[in-house]
């Protein structure tokens, strides 16, 4: 009968616990494509960019190799969420070789991550910093 009881009490303790472990697992592949993409386009001297698809739950690596006029992908859409899990919009942020970050939507840099009612938004910088604010 106790055990019972605690099993049922720790339920939901252990599915908060998985929620938070989730969505903090997504902000860092998420921050994570984004600084390595940044990181290619400075060491490669070309452009780069990342793009976030609502939709979809992924991101898609692109580049434009010169003597290209337009990016290309490289590889295949990653996942970076799971269910029940969104992200704000689309978002489409460019590297330069330079370091310098501009995004599709404009400015300030933002991706905000919706799970389970906690939102988390990561905010970039013109020239990468990454932070993250927890709600």
């Amino acid at each position: 009968m106790v055990a019972m009881v605690l099993t049922a009490a720790s339920v939901p303790i252990v599915s908060n616990v998985m929620a938070g472990y989730r969505l903090r697992s997504s902000i860092t592949n998420i921050t994570a494509a984004i600084n390595t993409t940044r990181y290619k386009a400075i060491y490669s001297g070309y452009p780069f960019a990342v793009t976030f698809s609502k939709s979809a739950g992924t991101y898609q690596v692109l580049s434009k190799v010169p003597p290209a006029t337009s990016f290309s992908s490289v590889g295949t859409p990653i996942p970076f969420q799971t269910a029940e899990m969104s992200i704000d919009q689309d978002n489409t942020l460019t590297f330069s070789p330079s370091g310098m970050i501009s995004s599709s939507v404009g400015s300030p840099i933002t991706v905000k991550l919706t799970y389970k009612g906690k939102t988390n938004t990561i905010t970039v910088s013109a020239y990468g910093q990454i932070k993250v604010n927890e709600q």
